[in-house]
């Protein structure tokens, strides 16, 4: 018995420990796709998301860290606990559902090509129209795996670690189109200097096998409390007009 009493203290300490522990979840972004999220001039974490995920930590009532990864060491961060969730655009799919679980959808565009004005004349744009051309994609998106199986087989596919080298080929003239979040692609390219003589051509792709159906949030497989957590959260902001507030700050279209 007095052992046991003198072991109180010690268990109360770790208890409130792992209580306050718990107060901070760590969001993982990738930082390189604006205006959802990017960097400004002092290094901070700025954009869409960001907001977003300051908006529902405050709602969580929880302490928000967020912590930067290349976009192809985000799953892995977070397997690792390295993380402890993902709020980076990432879209629903059924191969990610193999390795994470997801949210409810937080938003949802479309995809869409980006080519030199003029250059790609076609409503509806296929392979064949396509044929020779050189097209450019950030790896390991779902963008790089529509191209790869849509388009492998008639044009040379180009691979970049970031959206941000990948525009840089496009306006420097290594490769022919590429193929971006609408959204990102038009606020993050075309309204920028570099992206004067561009646009979007084609029109939008939605195909669920590679798209899904909007992006979520990403936790680790079985951590139902903090994804309860967040729906929760999501639909609060969703309602009481916080989400809209911060949606109006970046776009003039709905993107969820």
């Amino acid at each position: 018995m007095k052992s046991l009493i003198l072991a109180l203290p010690l268990l109360l300490t770790l208890t409130l420990g792992q209580a306050h522990a718990a107060d901070e979840i760590r969001i993982a972004m990738e930082g390189k796709f604006p205006p959802f999220e990017d960097m400004d001039a002092n290094g901070n974490l700025r954009g869409f998301n960001v907001d977003i995920a300051n908006a529902l930590c405050a709602e969580m009532k929880l302490k928000c860290k967020l912590v930067r990864f290349e976009w192809d060491d985000l799953i892995p961060a977070l397997n690792d606990k390295k993380t402890d969730a993902i709020l980076a655009s990432m879209s629903i799919t059924q191969e990610r559902l193999k390795l994470v679980d997801f949210t409810d959808k937080y938003a949802q565009t479309p995809a869409f090509f980006f080519a030199k004005s003029h250059r790609i004349p076609f409503v509806f744009i296929n392979p064949k129209r396509l044929a020779g051309m050189k097209i450019g994609v950030q790896v390991d998106t779902t963008y790089d795996r529509y191209v790869s199986a849509k388009y492998a087989a008639t044009s040379p596919i180009t691979r970049f670690k970031s959206t941000e080298e990948m525009y840089n080929a496009l306006a420097d003239g290594q490769i022919d189109l590429v193929m971006d979040d609408a959204v990102a692609g038009y606020y993050g390219f075309l309204q920028t200097p570099r992206g004067k003589g561009f646009e979007l051509v084609g029109s939008a792709v939605v195909d669920v096998k590679y798209f899904g159906e909007g992006q979520g949030i990403a936790v680790r497989k079985g951590d139902k409390e903090l994804k309860a957590k967040f729906n929760k959260a999501l639909a609060t902001i969703l309602v009481n007009g916080v989400y809209k507030d911060i949606q109006r700050k970046y776009f003039v279209f709905n993107v969820y």
